[in-house]
């Protein structure tokens, strides 16, 4: 793990004024969109990823627009890198108030219990699964050194439900996520460390969108969903967002579902 790039600016108002956050899969997707918001809602912001040029673009927009950030370079699959990037993170910002466990991976192999082979479900499980382990691991004591804060895991929808068109080693990463989530959030609770799930529904994002290349395999899932369309990854943004904020004081071990009605939905509107 090595830091990228440091660059600083100042912090104003917001609803995460004073605040430091710790955010991984920060080049893109979910992770941009929230590494971005929350610098523009007053955070100091740690934007980590194994994208080094990705997480550096994204430290560089957050000075830009006149707030502060470090870019770390880090593959949450392997806790060394975990580890230093959290000590980056809190000797660059000061502290850590929030950390927003978000990286992950969906594999083009990821299908059934038959067809899945044992190294995309090995991979997946490093990433989606024990990465977010080790940012727990490492991330929570930074947060008992700032007297408390919040932890958002990123797990997913398919943690709920099941479906007829399988990414099993995806599926049940995001289901471990979610039970380790509130697990944690029960031991944390007392001591000032609320722990939260975010349950993306599917979204319009490069992850998704490539694994659904064709326009059957979209229509085929957006069916399911009463919103009639795919999410925004600026919309998980928002949910993170609350989650991450003094808003949600009274909230934790939950699963947080963004899904445009989908885990509500028997029959979907025609």
């Amino acid at each position: 793990m090595a830091s990228e790039e440091t660059v600083t600016g100042t912090t104003g108002a917001g609803r995460l004024a004073g605040k430091a956050a710790f955010v991984t899969g920060a080049a893109a997707g979910i992770g941009r969109e929230t590494a971005l918001l929350f610098a523009a809602e007053g955070a100091m912001v740690a934007a980590v990823d194994v994208d080094a040029d990705g997480a550096a673009a994204v430290a560089d927009e957050v000075v830009a627009a006149g707030g502060q950030a470090v870019a770390l370079t880090a593959d949450v699959a392997v806790e060394a890198d975990v580890a230093a990037a959290v000590a980056a993170a809190e000797e660059a910002l000061g502290r850590l108030d929030v950390v927003f466990n978000n990286a992950g991976i969906m594999l083009a192999d990821d299908g059934d219990a038959q067809s899945t082979e044992e190294d995309v479900w090995d991979r997946t499980m490093d990433v989606n699964l024990k990465g977010v382990w080790f940012g727990c691991r490492h991330g929570i004591p930074a947060l008992r050194r700032s007297g408390g804060g919040s932890v958002v895991n990123t797990a997913s929808f398919v943690a709920l439900v099941g479906a007829a068109t399988p990414q099993l080693a995806y599926t049940a990463s995001k289901g471990g996520v979610l039970a380790m989530t509130r697990e944690l959030a029960v031991v944390h609770a007392r001591e000032g460390i609320r722990v939260n799930a975010l349950c993306p529904g599917p979204l319009r994002t490069e992850l998704l969108m490539s694994y659904l290349d064709t326009e059957e395999k979209r229509q085929r899932r957006l069916v399911h969903v009463p919103m009639g369309r795919f999410g925004e990854a600026s919309e998980m943004a928002a949910a993170a967002l609350f989650l991450a904020s003094d808003e949600s004081s009274y909230v934790t071990g939950t699963e947080f579902t963004v899904d445009g009605g989908l885990t509500a939905a028997y029959v979907t509107p025609e």
